[in-house]
């Protein structure tokens, strides 16, 4: 998001006349010279690209960042999935305002991955706002939306990279605009607001008795590619490469595995319906080799 925005920006009459990048708050200023000189990430590749000034502090809230904003005299601070909570005095340090780019349809899908929630919870659709920052999280005045389409087979990734495009294009809309956006603001209805905070690693174990084929084909796809799902058997987790639905209804009990291959197992599910896993593999290395003869049919998967 964040190289999608400044390139939608760079596409509009406006100047850059700084950037903030995540690395200058996950490291010490030493740590991420040498990533930077060993490592250097796309984001750390596009700035020298475009020869943009970037901003020496270690966090939106410090001293030495709101000194800096006010110094290059910043109309705009426009932020995209940055993890820190701006303060009063940082929303404050710009002439104008705080922008977030926020890839859902606010005031739905509040919080840090609406990518992964919206599919997860069989949305048709999803979208990104600009708003206005204030002291809470994604709830500040809204002054641009756009829709994005979410299909069958999008994963977490997919359509990160369909909200990352559309937010390039339409923060040139609001940019080539601003002036009758700001204008018409509007606030949030706090009653059809949603939160949804990072996902547990406990919601990646797939429940064959609790969960239909679509149900489980949409965690699997609605976490990549943050999470692997696990397969439980006998007390031990497995991951797989990929999946397939089978729509045939078994007369065996959920969670009953009930065709094995050379490289698939086949599980039923809530619905009665089939999913086959690919290329499962274990954490142990032992139970790795084995894993086709550990794991037997007419078992469950629990």
């Amino acid at each position: 998001m964040f190289t999608s925005v400044l390139s939608g920006l760079l596409n509009t009459k406006h100047d850059i006349i700084a950037v903030f990048r995540h690395e200058s708050v996950l490291y010490n200023p030493i740590k991420k010279i040498i990533f930077d000189i060993l490592n250097p990430t796309y984001e750390y590749n596009f700035i020298k690209t475009h020869k943009l000034h970037e901003i020496k502090a270690q966090s939106v809230n410090s001293e030495a960042f709101i000194k800096q904003v006010k110094e290059l005299n910043a109309d705009l601070i426009i932020t995209a999935s940055w993890s820190e909570k701006f303060l009063e005095e940082t929303i404050n340090s710009p002439k104008i305002a705080c922008i977030n780019v926020h890839p859902s349809l606010l005031p739905k899908y509040r919080g840090p991955n609406p990518y992964l929630q919206t599919i997860l919870r069989d949305e048709q659709y999803t979208g990104v706002t600009f708003h206005l920052m204030d002291k809470g999280f994604d709830s500040g005045d809204i002054l641009h939306q756009a829709q994005v389409p979410i299909s069958n087979t999008d994963t977490g990734l997919t359509l990160k990279n369909k909200c990352c495009e559309v937010a390039r294009i339409e923060i040139q809309n609001l940019l080539n605009n601003f002036d009758e956006k700001y204008k018409n603001k509007r606030g949030q209805d706090p009653s059809k607001s949603s939160y949804y905070s990072h996902i547990k690693l406990s919601e990646s174990i797939l429940d064959f008795k609790k969960e239909t084929t679509e149900q489980i084909d949409r965690r699997i796809r609605a976490l990549s590619p943050w999470l692997n799902c696990h397969i439980t058997y006998k007390n031990q987790f497995f991951t797989f490469k990929s999946h397939k639905i089978h729509k045939e209804i078994s007369n065996k009990e959920p969670s009953t595995i009930v065709k094995k291959t050379k490289h698939s197992i086949s599980v039923v599910c809530a619905d009665g319906n089939i999913i086959e896993f690919f290329e499962l593999k274990s954490k142990q290395p032992l139970l790795n080799i084995f894993c086709n003869n550990y794991i037997k049919v007419n078992e469950k998967a629990l």
